[in-house]
C-alpha cells in the first residue's frame, strides 16, 4: 500500500511541515517523524505511516473497552495499529504504542464482514491510540456507518478540536482516558496536557456517548482531593457519565506495586458522591453490576454477560428513574 498523505498539516519553509492533528503541533523536518512516530515528512508533504496497517484484532465484549452503558452484553470487533502521541510511563500496550510491531493489511470488505460477524455490533478502534490512526479511522468509520454498524473509539483524548469535530458524526461511543486531574501529572508522566483532554471530553459529550477511565496509581493520582476534583468536574458535565477507576499493574517504565483494593474502593466512595455510576476495573471478583442511582435496584446484571434485568422503556422497573443507557 502506498503511503497516504496525512490530513491536518501545513507546509513550512525548507521542506518542514507543521502537524495540527494533536496539541503537540509537531514541526517536522524533512525525512523525520512526529512524536507519535506514525506521521512522516517526505519532501515537504506529511504522510501517515500506519494507514490500513493493523497490529492487533479481536472480538471483545463491549464491557472490555470499557463501555458499560452502551449496548450492554454485546460483542464488538476491535482493531488497533501502532503509534501514540502520549508517552505514558505506565503504558500497558507499549509494544504497539512505542515500538515497531508487525502489522497486516485487511481488505475493506473483509474488515466489514468481520465487523458484522459473531454477533459484533461494529468496530472499536483501540489498543494503540486511534486518533493518530486518524485518516484510516475516519475512512473506515464512514464505511461502517454505511453498513448500519457502530463505531467506538477508545482514546486518550489528545486531539485538536477541528479533526475531532470532523470525525465525531461517525462515532457512536467513546471511552476517553482521563489519566489524572493534575496538569503536572500529564506533563511529567505522559508528556501531554490535561487541558486538551478536558476539552475533548466536553466536545465529545455533546455529540456521542462518552464513558471515562482513570487508571489509579498509588502515590501519583490517588489522593482523595484529586479524585474529588475529577469526579466533581465530570458531574458538572453530566452526573450520569460512567467513570471507570481501574487498577494499575506494573508496565513499561513504571515498576510501582499494583494499586491496592482499599485505595480503589475509597476512590470509588468519593466519586459516588458526585457521579451516579462508578465502576472498579482490573480487579477479579468485584461487583460490576449496574444499579439504579435512586433505589439501588439491579438494572444490568454482568454476571449474566450484561443482561438488562431492571429496565423497561428506559426506566427503572422498581422506581421509574430514567436510566441513561444506549441500547
Amino acid at each position: 500500500m502506498k503511503l497516504k498523505e496525512a490530513l491536518y498539516y501545513t507546509p513550512l519553509e525548507d521542506n518542514k511541515v507543521k502537524c495540527s492533528l494533536c496539541p503537540h503541533g509537531c514541526i517536522i523536518e524533512d525525512k523525520d517523524v512526529g512524536i507519535c512516530k506514525a506521521r512522516k515528512n517526505e519532501g515537504g508533504k506529511l504522510y501517515t505511516l500506519n494507514y490500513g496497517k493493523i497490529t492487533s484484532y479481536a472480538f471483545d465484549p463491549i464491557e472490555k473497552k470499557p463501555l458499560y452503558h452502551f449496548c450492554p452484553g454485546s460483542k464488538i470487533f476491535s482493531i488497533g495499529s501502532f503509534g501514540c502521541n502520549l508517552k505514558c510511563e505506565f503504558c500497558q500496550n507499549w509494544e504497539i504504542a512505542h515500538e515497531e510491531p508487525v502489522s497486516i493489511e485487511i481488505q475493506d470488505e473483509d474488515l466489514l464482514s468481520l465487523a458484522k460477524s459473531r454477533g459484533s455490533i461494529g468496530i472499536a478502534y483501540t489498543y494503540n491510540e486511534p486518533s493518530i490512526w486518524y485518516e484510516y479511522v475516519l475512512y473506515m468509520s464512514k464505511m461502517v456507518k454505511k453498513q448500519r454498524l457502530k463505531n467506538v473509539l477508545v482514546t486518550n483524548g489528545y486531539i485538536e478540536k477541528e479533526p475531532l469535530e470532523e470525525i465525531l458524526p461517525y462515532i457512536d461511543a467513546m471511552n476517553i482516558d482521563l489519566k489524572s486531574f493534575d496538569e503536572r501529572y500529564y506533563n511529567r508522566l505522559c508528556k501531554g496536557k490535561l487541558s486538551s483532554v478536558l476539552d475533548t471530553i466536553e466536545i465529545s459529550r455533546k455529540s456521542t456517548w462518552v464513558e471515562i477511565t482513570t487508571l489509579i496509581i498509588e502515590g501519583e493520582n490517588d489522593s482523595l482531593d484529586e479524585i474529588q476534583k475529577l469526579s466533581k468536574w465530570i458531574s458538572e458535565i453530566d452526573e450520569d457519565i460512567p467513570l471507570h477507576l481501574t487498577r494499575y499493574h506494573p508496565a513499561y517504565k513504571m515498576s510501582k506495586p499494583p494499586t491496592s483494593y482499599d485505595v480503589l474502593t475509597k476512590a470509588k466512595d468519593i466519586a459516588r458522591e458526585y457521579l451516579n455510576y462508578v465502576y472498579i476495573g482490573n480487579v477479579w471478583g468485584i461487583d460490576l453490576n449496574t444499579y439504579c442511582p435512586n433505589c439501588n435496584n439491579k438494572i444490568v446484571d454482568r454476571d449474566l454477560s450484561g443482561k438488562i434485568v431492571g429496565i423497561n422503556n428506559g426506566k427503572c422497573t422498581k422506581c421509574g428513574e430514567e436510566i441513561k443507557i444506549v441500547y
